[in-house]
Order: C-alpha cells, then sequence, then structure tokens
C-alpha cells in the first residue's frame, strides 16, 4: 500500500455515510411516489436502513480496521459526537454530520502526529 493512501478509509466513511442513507431516500422518492410514507412497508425500509446505519458506525468505532485502528478510541468517540452535532444543527443534513465527523477525525490524528514519512 502507498503512502498515499492513508486518506482512502476517510473518502470510504463519507461515501458510504452519504449513499447508505440519501441513496435510498432518493431512490423512494423516485420508485414510491404513489405509497404511503406511513405504510409498513417503509416504516420496515426505514427500521432497516437506520439499523444498518448504525451497524456500520458502531463497527467502525469499536472494531476499526485499517488506519482507522491507529487512532484512539477516545477520538473516534469524540469525531462522531462532532458529526452528531453538527447533523442536529444543520436541519438534519447528513453531509454535514459526516463530514463534520470526518475533519474532527482526521485534525485529531493529526494533531496526534498520525502522518508518518
Amino acid at each position: 500500500m502507498s503512502d498515499v493512501a492513508w486518506w482512502w478509509p476517510y473518502v470510504m466513511i463519507v461515501v458510504a455515510g452519504w449513499i447508505a442513507t440519501d441513496m435510498w431516500r432518493w431512490l423512494g422518492v423516485f420508485a414510491g411516489g404513489r405509497l404511503r410514507e406511513d405504510s409498513e412497508l417503509f416504516v420496515w425500509v426505514r427500521c432497516v436502513a437506520t439499523a444498518l446505519v448504525a451497524g456500520v458506525i458502531s463497527k467502525l468505532i469499536l472494531f476499526p480496521n485499517g488506519i482507522l485502528a491507529d487512532t484512539p478510541m477516545w477520538l473516534r468517540l469524540v469525531a462522531a459526537g462532532a458529526g452528531f452535532a453538527a447533523f442536529l444543527a444543520v436541519r438534519q443534513m447528513v453531509i454535514v454530520g459526516v463530514l463534520v465527523g470526518v475533519a474532527v477525525l482526521i485534525c485529531g490524528w493529526l494533531l496526534l502526529g498520525g502522518v508518518s514519512g
């Protein structure tokens, strides 16, 4: 793996955070125009999507792989909290929460001396 690839996990966090939520919302808008928003199918899909996002976030925080494993857990928790606070502060825009969380994680990692060589 090259030295340039240190940023790859952070790009994946942003992409996965966006795809796991917004993609399904847009798909629902286009495909489900005639379906009721409170139907059992939509409630089930929303629950499954939320559970998947929660599972991915939990795994990234508690059992990270690769370079993310080099960051201390407290930093991962602070980044997740900052991202969630930003999400709530900016009209629940997922991309803002994800970007703030990633920015806090990267800045904290850099301040701790994360880049070598």
